[in-house]
């Protein structure tokens, strides 16, 4: 583990969300600050909440509120991402966001975690329940995927090009970047929440994204290894899926499955690619049984 500390909430009065207070504080680790929220009680078991690209912990504050009424929730930003800087010499790889997200685990005192993961908070996560089986007990997985397809969808293969992809995110300013959010015929995504995409997408997650996309094929070397443990340990699961997502294909689902053999499978007819915005109540109907079904079974 590595050397990090916690700081006392930043001041910010809590916000009522759902039911329960939604808590935010900051984290010290690897070289970075991390924002996080939190709610619920203070516990070693708790649901966590892992954002993709672009996002941020604040993705997760309405459902995080739900499932603080009966358990801890908890959500980071990641390294390159919302409001954490990604260090220097940090891992860009699926790797080391899943090195990160354990060690950030740790210092939080969680020992039992049930995942909840967003876009690429898959691959962020898929390492680390490969590497400690013992921490996480159960996944729910929102349009995301295996990083086993075989190929990036398109603005990643710009991405993915030197220079190319400089260019690209010069080129792309803030409205045509938030206007791309809506992309694909799903319901219409909340302006509050374009709007903080868009101005959490500055030069430092730009250059993440380049990072990462760069520091991961497709398929990706180490995901049939990831498979294979996890569809060995067959952990309860819940895929829910955005049926109108522009970005991930909805074979991606039968990817997931190959890993997850148990997994239930909830189909959102009029969502696109980030469902917890467009359709938060029909998300919420899925996910917040699911956990707290988890998390009785876990105290029995």
């Amino acid at each position: 583990m590595r050397a990090g500390k916690l700081r006392a909430e930043v001041g910010i009065a809590p916000r009522v969300v759902g039911v329960a207070q939604v808590r935010e504080r900051e984290i010290e680790l690897a070289g970075t600050r991390s924002p996080a929220i939190e709610s619920g009680p203070a516990a070693a078991e708790a649901a966590v909440f892992v954002h993709g690209n672009p996002g941020s912990s604040a993705d997760w504050r309405d459902l995080a509120g739900r499932v603080g009424e009966f358990s801890r929730a908890l959500a980071l930003d990641m390294p390159g991402f919302g409001g954490c800087r990604a260090p220097r010499d940090f891992d860009f790889r699926p790797e080391g966001f899943s090195e990160f997200l354990g060690d950030a685990l740790d210092l939080l005192g969680v020992e039992r975690a049930h995942i909840v993961v967003h876009d690429l908070g898959g691959p962020f996560s898929w390492p680390l329940i490969t590497a400690r089986p013992e921490l996480v007990s159960s996944v729910a997985m929102i349009n995301t995927g295996m990083l086993s397809g075989r190929r990036w969808h398109t603005m990643a293969r710009l991405w993915r090009t030197p220079l190319v992809g400089e260019a690209v995110q010069l080129a792309t300013p803030r409205r045509l970047f938030m206007r791309g959010l809506q992309a694909g015929d799903g319901r219409p995504l909340p302006d509050e929440f374009v709007g903080r995409m868009g101005r959490d997408y500055d030069r430092h997650t730009r250059r993440a994204v380049l990072a990462i996309y760069r520091a991961a094929d497709v398929p990706y070397p180490a995901a049939s290894r990831w498979r294979a443990t996890l569809s060995s340990l067959d952990l309860p699961s819940l895929i829910v899926w955005g049926e109108k997502d522009p970005f991930v294909p909805p074979r991606a689902i039968e990817h997931l499955r190959s890993a997850f053999p148990s997994a239930e499978v909830v189909r959102l007819s009029g969502s696109g690619h980030f469902p917890f915005a467009d359709d938060p109540e029909g998300t919420a109907a899925a996910v917040v049984p699911f956990l707290q079904a988890q998390l009785e079974r876990a105290a029995v």
